[in-house]
């Protein structure tokens, strides 16, 4: 089954798409946090493959507060590329917490829904926003997966590194071994703080991919990896989610 729908936030209203399983509600709840070009068709179909393995998968709008914006990365252009940065940009660590806060309200109004553990997956930007949300709502998120994500690690007062001491939920993080937007060191700092707080996590990175290697649509995509990453992120919300 699937739905879109409006959650009221803070700021604003933030359209969302779910998908799921049209029978045994309620499922347990992965949070699908988009890339910088936001949503697309293409991030439809993670949610419903996500979808297919007995999960309710949501995918939240986090531009809403610039509006309706829509990126056709088939025709992509210099100015597209500028305004997706504005885009990112724009968006604070704490607006995606705010978000997910009021998501989760939202979703306990759900009977497809489970109030119980949940999980999420980010990509690129949202790898810094899984991990925010990891340790700001720790009771919740259980199984957390970013796919080449940045930020996680800066020297800014808001690095979601710095969550570290209260995320209690299992971290898998996959990297491309070819990354511009990861910078050298950054596996080891991030390994080390999550090591140093006990929190269980998974820390990979894939030979002879670049940054996008799991999106289908990119002429980056690598199969072989991203598949890999598909089954291991599955095992990890069966393991921890059931």
């Amino acid at each position: 089954m699937e739905r879109e729908f409006d959650v009221t936030t803070p700021d604003g209203t933030m359209p969302c798409f779910a998908a799921w399983p049209d029978a045994d509600s309620p499922h347990p709840v992965i949070v699908m946090y988009m890339d910088a070009p936001g949503i697309r068709e293409e991030l439809y179909d993670f949610a419903r493959r996500i979808a297919a393995q007995g999960y309710y998968a949501i995918l939240p709008d986090l531009y809403y507060r610039l509006g309706t914006h829509r990126f056709n990365l088939s025709n992509r252009t210099e100015k597209m590329t500028e305004m997706i940065f504005a885009a990112w940009h724009s968006l604070a660590n704490a607006d995606v917490v705010s978000d997910t806060g009021a998501l989760l309200e939202a979703l306990g109004e759900d009977d497809a829904a489970s109030d119980g553990p949940m999980g999420c997956v980010g990509y690129c930007m949202s790898g810094a926003f899984i991990t925010a949300v990891a340790g700001t709502f720790p009771d919740r998120f259980a199984a957390n997966v970013s796919l080449y994500g940045v930020w996680i690690v800066t020297d800014k007062e808001d690095s979601p590194h710095l969550l570290a001491p209260q995320i209690e939920g299992e971290m898998y993080y996959a990297f491309a071994e070819h990354d511009r937007w990861v910078p050298d060191g950054l596996t080891d700092a991030l390994a080390a703080t999550l090591s140093e707080n006990n929190v269980p996590h998974l820390i990979e990175t894939f030979p002879g991919t670049e940054h996008g290697f799991a999106f289908p649509e990119r002429e980056v995509y690598h199969e072989p990896s991203a598949e890999v990453v598909w089954e291991k992120m599955f095992k990890l919300y069966a393991r921890v989610l059931g």
